[in-house]
């Protein structure tokens, strides 16, 4: 039997691969619906390619051969000779299941970096925004700004709108001349202009508003405030304001690699910082019978993870990948190499937050109290601070906030973040949160 974990892009690929191969295949998905972030509708798929989403849906729910079981989170898994065991919580107990072969597409979430206000209502990720509007129809705010840096800014923007929601505008930090830099990743991905006109001509059509070069630096619930910006985000010194009631800020995205370290999938740190999976050219990871695809080995997008869930899974069948595949894969990779170019994210803004700025959320630790972890006790990694401050240690378990704490103490120290660091941070021991009870309620075999 073959694993899947994650319905997404990558997922649905490899699922369809092997349901059309007569394999026995289960399908793991912690959402209610299939189709990942990229696909999460509550009825008909909408938006650019939506066409290609039936498809997917259709090899996955409707194959025999496929067990596709949503809201099931595994939130562990062990790796012996020869299988690999999940444990996981469906329907409110824990139960588990075993694979010979698994493919891991768990994908990636919003990356937030903080200002002054991000903490209050109103203020959530454009990934927040988009999720509540495609997973239960309901728009985040009246007036609404779309703020950060990345090409997903776009159809966030244009959903919301046609979904009838005043968007004020697209607040883009960088400028899209970057784009000169990669020339060789527009020539060989022509269908990306495409993309771009569809937007353009829906952003036109709702007369959106686009400004590149800022940044929001701040937000009080009523308005927001705006900052001209340098290529590494520091601010300028020109502010304005505008009112609005919702800010969704995002700055990429971080690959989801829970699962996979704790089955000892080898990791490196990608060129945007990020940590990501060690995959050889057929996205066989270093462990034995586990495959990764999608966002989790490099943030790609989802044209990107459909060729690697495909091609991990023609590699879990020991089938033969053509050439126009794996040329397809490497012209997507470079993309994405100049997505990291174009939207990269400085550590200026270190210059937006105050002192009483909460870096960590979940356990409300100011800015100020990370930097006197640093001056005063003398922490030189996140871990050290979170011992001292509790950053990192509620319920997000530093999802959120360690990667900034990590940058926080690296600027106030003169020191680095180093690979290691940076993958210690991203990892940990369970994957998702399970309760005690359910714990000593044992196990229900699969």
């Amino acid at each position: 039997m073959i694993g899947i974990i994650g319905a997404g892009p990558a997922g649905l690929a490899a699922a369809k691969v092997a349901a059309e191969a007569g394999a026995e295949v289960i399908v793991l998905d912690s959402a209610p619906r299939p189709g990942g972030q990229y696909w999460r509708h509550r009825d008909d798929v909408q938006g650019y390619k939506s066409h290609r989403a039936g498809g997917y849906f259709d090899s996955v729910i409707g194959s025999k051969s496929v067990t596709y079981m949503h809201g099931a989170q595994v939130w562990s898994a062990v790796r012996s000779k020869g299988s690999i065991t999940l444990n996981y919580l469906h329907e409110g107990s824990e139960k588990t299941i075993t694979v010979e072969k698994l493919i891991l597409t768990t994908g990636a979430y919003d990356r937030s970096i903080p200002f002054a206000g991000w903490e209050l209502p109103g203020s959530m990720t454009p990934g927040a925004a988009q999720a509540l509007l495609k997973g239960h129809g309901v728009i985040a705010g009246k007036k609404i700004l779309v703020s950060g840096t990345g090409p997903f800014l776009l159809p966030v923007a244009v959903g919301l709108s046609e979904a009838g929601a005043d968007v004020l505008g697209i607040v883009e930090a960088h400028s899209p001349l970057r784009w000169l830099r990669s020339p060789l990743a527009l020539i060989l991905n022509p269908q990306k202009a495409l993309e771009l006109l569809y937007y353009l001509r829906k952003i036109r059509k709702y007369s959106l508003k686009v400004s590149f070069g800022r940044a929001v630096i701040g937000f009080n619930g009523k308005t927001a405030t705006l900052s001209k910006v340098k290529s590494n985000l520091e601010s300028k010194g020109e502010v304005t304001q505008i009112g609005c009631d919702v800010v969704a800020a995002g700055w990429g995205f971080n690959p989801d690699v829970t699962l996979g370290g704790i089955l000892g999938c080898d990791q490196r740190v990608d060129r945007d910082g990020s940590v990501i999976f060690k995959v050889d050219k057929n996205q066989h990871s270093s462990a034995a019978n586990i495959w990764i695809a999608g966002e989790a080995t490099g943030i790609g997008g989802a044209d990107l993870a459909l060729a690697e869930g495909e091609i991990a899974a023609r590699s879990a069948l020991n089938d033969s990948i053509p050439f126009s595949l794996k040329f397809k894969r490497f012209r997507l990779q470079l993309f994405a190499t100049a997505l990291q170019r174009s939207y990269t994210v400085g550590n200026g803004w270190q210059g937006w937050i105050k002192p009483e700025t909460k870096i960590c959320r979940c356990e409300e630790v100011s800015h100020a109290e990370i930097c006197q972890s640093v001056t005063e006790l003398s922490a030189q990694d996140s871990r050290t601070s979170k011992l001292f401050t509790r950053a990192g240690m509620g319920l997000c378990q530093g999802r959120v906030c360690s990667r900034n704490v990590s940058e926080i103490i690296a600027g106030e120290s003169g020191c680095k973040v180093t690979d290691q660091e940076r993958i210690s941070y991203s990892n940990r021991p369970i994957a998702a949160p399970i309760s005690l009870g359910v714990l000593a309620d044992g196990i229900n075999p699969q």
